[in-house]
């Protein structure tokens, strides 16, 4: 994919030059957020970078994302093809996780860091910092930003974030956006039109993508609170058939493991780009009176299967019983579920909306649960209730897993002279 910047919006070029401009440099901090694909988060690293390089000299910073790698992916690759173009020269070291950049006879280090936990906190105390950049913050843990925060100690030092929107209840949204004029930080909100290289096409894309929650943040970039059924998205005429294709070109089993809750597992199959929840397992012992072993659960797994020619089982990775009983019976291949609820919500989200997911109408139990799987209004985050989840849980691991763990990031950008 080749991104080719012919200009720019008057949004990203504020993002771009705020540090430079009189009415807006006695700013501490910037925040950026809003709509997906907005252009905030390259305008906002390339304008740290060169902030970072016009004012200092053999000096420490940080970019941060929500892991190494995805710092890497989403900033460094995208900024190195601009900036080695415009040209700066990197150097990187991929081991110790830091990027030497030089221009005008200047050098500064930028480390890579990433604020997956409260544990994150720790790899950057002790540092001292000219300036910090944290792409996707809303997805750190506060302690993690704070620690960075103070890392910034030298004078003239800024303060860099970006983000799409969360549930308003979210600390940054609190501590940051709300608290704005307070913390001296210019906030500028963008939206999808605020980036003139994307078409109208590929903006209407966009909006059908999404759908419920993760449209009002995504598309049209509000901070909004998660309430009601969590897939709005779900409608009978649309996602579920009475009939299937006479034949599939794979199958994967998904399986959400319970002794007192219920287990719920669903066979998959995928025709014409489309994959099918054939039918599923569904036991709730609570119900039925009576607790089953994990040998009875993994009997109820081979007539789930039959005779089919099954890919993997994709497995809750809580359930260490359950996964090591499958693999002593050397049948099934199991792969432990991708687990991060809201990420998988969204990825289950835009297959419903895509329509890449149906289920045969005999699926009862995960079609009851559609109607009755709703976000905790009384959560301070985004949550959805613990109550009839457990068929919506075995449908996210595979979703997640199957259909979004693959995916290889690739980028590269050009600019145009």
């Amino acid at each position: 994919m080749t991104m080719l910047f012919d200009s720019f919006s008057k949004k990203q070029r504020l993002a771009l030059q705020w540090w430079a401009l009189p009415d807006y440099r006695h700013y501490d901090a910037v925040i950026c957020d809003g709509a997906v694909r907005s252009g905030k988060t390259l305008c906002m690293s390339l304008s740290f970078v060169c902030w970072a390089m016009a004012n200092f000299q053999n000096t420490a910073f940080a970019i941060c994302g929500k892991t190494i790698t995805s710092a890497e992916r989403n900033l460094i690759r995208p900024l190195s093809f601009i900036l080695e173009d415009a040209g700066f020269h990197l150097k990187q070291s991929l081991s110790k996780h830091y990027l030497d950049i030089t221009a005008v006879g200047r050098t500064n280090r930028f480390y890579l860091f990433g604020g997956k936990d409260e544990s994150s906190a720790s790899m950057i105390q002790g540092m001292t910092l000219g300036g910090v950049l944290f792409d996707e913050v809303v997805l750190m843990p506060r302690s993690f930003v704070e620690q960075a925060l103070a890392r910034c100690s030298l004078r003239h030092a800024k303060l860099w974030f970006n983000c799409n929107p969360e549930n308003p209840y979210h600390w940054f949204y609190k501590e940051w956006i709300l608290k704005k004029e307070q913390k001296h930080a210019l906030y500028l909100h963008f939206t999808m039109d605020d980036n003139p290289s994307l078409s109208d096409s590929v903006k209407e894309r966009y909006r059908r993508t999404y759908a419920g929650v993760f449209y009002d943040r995504f598309v049209l970039g509000k901070w909004t609170v998660s309430e009601g059924v969590v897939y709005p998205m779900f409608h009978p005429e649309t996602h579920v058939v009475s009939s299937l294709p006479e034949s599939f070109s794979r199958y994967v089993i998904s399986c959400d493991y319970g002794t007192v809750n219920p287990t719920s597992m669903g066979l998959w199959g995928e025709s014409g780009g489309i994959w099918y929840r054939i039918k599923e397992y569904y036991y709730d012992s609570r119900r039925e009176g009576s607790q089953r072993t994990d040998e009875e659960h993994y009997t109820a797994l081979e007539l789930l299967a039959g005779s089919l020619n099954i890919e993997s089982i994709i497995v809750d990775p809580s359930a260490a019983s359950f996964i090591a009983c499958i693999r002593s019976h050397k049948k099934f291949r199991v792969i432990k579920a991708q687990n991060d609820v809201m990420s998988g919500i969204q990825h289950v989200s835009e297959s419903l909306t895509q329509q890449k997911i149906k289920f045969h109408s005999s699926c009862s139990d995960i079609l009851r649960e559609f109607t009755q799987y709703c976000w905790d209004s009384g959560s301070a985050k985004d949550a959805p209730k613990k109550e009839s989840d457990h068929a919506m849980d075995d449908m996210r691991y595979f979703v997640s897993t199957i259909l979004f763990g693959r995916q290889d990031a690739f980028f590269v950008s050009s600019v145009k002279r």
